[in-house]
Order: structure tokens, then sequence, then C-alpha cells
């Protein structure tokens, strides 16, 4: 086993700070993603960090790292061709709830059930912030929003239970107000061999006035404290649901499996990007001058 040498926060501080509204929930994470990449001893060129659109898909613009800035999304396919074009690369997807659980959910499913070798980090606030307070896919039924002043009548959906369900080997979820768990979490799910799901409780101070700080400390509770034990699907998928007085944070479930790469011979001789292309300089300019 290789020996992982730390390195120090500021190895990931980026030239821009981040220009979110104080007291954002978003600030605990980037530090957390900060963290967990200098304990894992990742090196600025070895870390891509794909986003989609919203408040939270900012973050690869705060941190030293290779970063995309997608479309509205669409974080995870532009993250699943970078990933399979380098898997050398370690692979953070960041984003919302509306990016990642709405318009951008189809292809959340696709990449869980592949079980490819990325973690998606979705800073769920539960409203869209951006766009200054409509519902989103995760508000809770009854809430009183810009697009919904007579109440949300749609049922949120649930992206744990999702996530274990369409195959996501690692699921967990956290909250900006416990960051230390937080950075333990996103530094597992980085490590895990396999499509890694945190769900982060962030709260939007601005446009989210019913789930605040206060409303998640008063709730959540660390799985570990329980001697959890992740490894079994179902009662992972059963704890998925709790909600209300009590809703549990931690890692809910981790299996181990092949992943994608690992069942595809493309991936055999190693990174796409460092293999030969098989062609000579004249049939590859020729290919270029086609293609432009």
């Amino acid at each position: 086993m290789a020996t992982v040498i730390e390195l120090p926060l500021d190895t990931y501080k980026g030239p821009v700070d981040p220009d979110w509204c104080p007291g954002c929930g978003d600030f605990g994470v980037l530090r957390s993603v900060q963290t967990a990449a200098g304990r894992l001893g990742i090196l600025p060129e070895n870390l891509l960090i794909v986003s989609g659109i919203g408040c939270s898909s900012n973050l690869p613009g705060f941190i030293h790292a290779y970063g995309v800035h997608s479309l509205h999304g669409r974080s995870v396919p532009v993250a699943t061709g970078a990933h399979l074009a380098n898997t050398d690369l370690k692979v953070v997807i960041t984003g919302g709830d509306g990016d990642g659980y709405g318009i951008g959910v189809g292809h959340l499913i696709h990449a869980m059930r592949r079980n490819l070798d990325v973690t998606y980090v979705v800073m769920d606030n539960q409203i869209y912030g951006l766009t200054t307070g409509q519902t989103s896919p995760t508000t809770s039924l009854g809430m009183k929003t810009k697009s919904t002043p007579n109440g949300n009548f749609e049922s949120p959906l649930n992206p744990l239970a999702l996530a274990i369900t369409a195959g996501a080997t690692f699921v967990a979820r956290g909250f900006s107000g416990e960051a230390k768990q937080l950075a333990d979490l996103i530094q597992a799910g980085i490590a895990h061999r396999g499509f890694s799901l945190i769900d982060v409780f962030s709260p939007c101070v601005t446009y989210n006035k019913v789930n605040t700080y206060p409303f998640f400390k008063e709730r959540v509770y660390k799985l570990e404290d329980e001697g959890w034990d992740p490894s079994n699907f179902h009662k992972a998928l059963e704890r998925s649901f709790e909600w209300g007085d009590k809703i549990p944070l931690g890692i809910l479930f981790q299996h181990e499996q092949p992943t994608y790469e690992d069942s595809e011979p493309a991936f055999k001789a190693g990174a796409l990007v460092k293999q030969p292309l098989g062609l000579d300089k004249k049939i590859f300019a020729e290919l270029i001058e086609e293609m432009i």
C-alpha cells in the first residue's frame, strides 16, 4: 500500500474567495472537500471538481484543482467523460438538489447503476437558491415558497433511498453544521472504489427559513454513535426513510463490488489518455482537419 502524505488545507485554496451569502452551508462543504482531499494526499493536478448550475455549483472556482463549471443538470455526464478518459484523476462532482435531483436525476441514476468510481457531493438546501427561492425536488410537502405560495403539494424525492436502490455502493448523509463528520464522510466517499453519493444538509440562510441550522441541530443524530452496520442493504433502505424528530447522519450504506471500469476491457492497459492512439501523424492530422 502506497504511503499517503497528508497535504495542508492551503494546498487547495483557490484564487477567488467564495461569494456565497454569509452563513451559507456551502462554506462548510467547501472546507470539508478541501480537508478530505488533503487527508488523502491528492495533489491539485490529480483532482477534478465538476459542477452544474446553482449557488453550490460555483464551488470549482473556489478550490485549487482542475474544475469544470458545466451546464444545468449535466455535471454527471461531464464528470463521467472526464473520468473515463483519465481514470487516474480523482473526480468529485459538486452541486445542489435542484441541479442533481431535478434536471440531472436521469444522468445520476445511470451513473449509480454503472457504479462509476466518482464521488458526488450534493448540497441539499431543499430550495432553489440561485433563482431566489422556488420549490426544489427535496422541498418538504406543504412548504410555502416563491413558486408555491399556498404550500408545496409535490412529494419530495428521497435521494438516499434512490441511491441505494439505483446501485450506488456508497451512500451517506452529512450536515454542514457538523464539519468534522462531514469531512470524514467526504474522505470516505472519495476513498471508496465505486459510486459515492453524499447528500449534505447545507442550509440556505436567505431563502429557506424552515430547514435552518437550528432545525437540523435539534433532529440529526450520528449513525456511528449507534454502532451502525452500513453493509445491510435492507436496513439501510429502511433507515433512509427516517425523517421527522430524528434524522440520521453518516454512512447509511457501503458495499464493495466491481466498478464499471473494472469490467471494461479498454481500461486494462491503464488510463485512456496514456494509451497510444495507434495512428500515424498523417492520419491523425487528417482526422483533426476533417473535424475542424
